[in-house]
């Protein structure tokens, strides 16, 4: 039996992963800009956007986004796609804006750590000066990192941080510490309706097979009969969420009345051990990949792992789908992908 034989066996009728459904259109279809579309964030956002009956446009300098994840959205007389590198100014009347616009894995971010910083600061600079002139309702797409390798736990949004200021990581979260700091001055000065959400390590279909954190490295180990790579001991914990769950937890949050700004917290609390992520992993695709370990990285966080309480109590928001649960899709984006020609698969990267 191959590998997705061997998960779909695994799977009960209980353990199915959730489909996000279709949303019933709104009263009224608004003009949407998210920045970062053909990302794997973007891309499912846009999707939903779509399905609830908005005009979308995708704004991406497909650095790292690509535009297989947004090909069959482009059926929508709706949709629109512009390759645009946010650090540039841009105008264009809309209602809202979601920045989903910035490399967020370390091998991408890192690759050119001056842009990564200009992304975070001057394209959040940009596209609230966009929010302004147009009166548009504004989310940024922050991020877990902004708490460093925590001495919280598990980290509340009144928790400042613990962040190296000059690492290898700092252009990625200090420039969303940045833009967090721009979304709340442009709310206090200038009135624009902001909303700040800080996401936790999410996972699903439409990640690259080169993204570089961990849920798709490990996949893609497996799968090619890699060892699997675990860097420390493999006792440092991460929380996983998955993409469809996120998603709801960004619009509920751009619903949200005026007065909720955030930031807040969007990620699954269930933790687990890196360790204990290879091994499901492993048991899931059925591989004989061995575990093997690496000195961990500067600055690679010990724990990380969501309190939800606001998210909750303020947007009715918490995740269903479970690691299990969302793994069995997302090895299954991942054994498609891979199973695909050799220049298919370079194009996918």
């Amino acid at each position: 039996m191959n590998y997705l034989g061997k998960i779909r066996a695994q799977s009960s009728a209980e353990a199915i992963y959730r489909r996000r459904s279709s949303p019933q259109k709104t009263q009224k279809s608004k003009k949407i800009i998210v920045a970062g579309g053909a990302g794997f964030l973007g891309s499912h956002l846009c999707e939903t956007l779509l399905q609830a009956g908005h005009q979308v446009v995708c704004l991406d300098n497909f650095s790292t986004g690509l535009r297989r994840n947004i090909a069959h959205l482009e059926r929508f007389d709706t949709f629109k796609v512009i390759a645009h590198d946010i650090v540039q100014p841009f105008d264009l009347k809309v209602d809202e804006i979601y920045n989903l616009a910035c490399p967020a894995s370390p091998p991408h971010y890192q690759l050119d750590p001056i842009h990564t910083t200009k992304t975070c600061v001057l394209g959040s600079l940009n596209l609230l000066e966009l929010a302004s002139r147009t009166g548009a309702r504004i989310l940024q797409a922050s991020t877990s990192e902004v708490y460093g390798d925590p001495n919280v736990h598990p980290q509340i949004e009144s928790y400042w941080g613990n962040v190296n200021p000059f690492g290898p990581r700092s252009c990625y979260d200090e420039g969303k510490r940045c833009a967090e700091t721009l979304f709340f001055d442009f709310h206090k000065k200038l009135q624009v309706e902001v909303k700040v959400v800080r996401i936790f390590n999410t996972y699903g279909p439409r990640m690259r097979p080169d993204d570089g954190r961990v849920v798709s490295n490990f996949i893609v180990q497996a799968l090619t009969g890699q060892d699997i790579t675990i860097y420390g001991d493999g006792s440092q914990t991460r929380s996983f969420c998955f993409v469809d769950d996120l998603v709801e937890g960004f619009l509920r949050m751009m619903a949200s009345p005026p007065s909720l700004t955030g930031p807040v917290n969007l990620g699954n609390p269930g933790e687990f051990t890196i360790g204990e992520l290879a091994e499901q992993v492993i048991g899931m695709t059925g591989s004989r990949s061995k575990i093997i370990h690496h000195p961990l990285p500067t600055d690679d966080p010990r724990q990380r792992r969501p309190d939800i309480s606001l998210a909750t109590q303020e947007l009715g928001w918490r995740p269903h789908v479970d690691l299990a649960q969302g793994l069995v899709q997302t090895i299954d984006h991942f054994g498609r992908l891979l199973a695909r020609p050799t220049r298919e698969l370079a194009e996918a990267m």
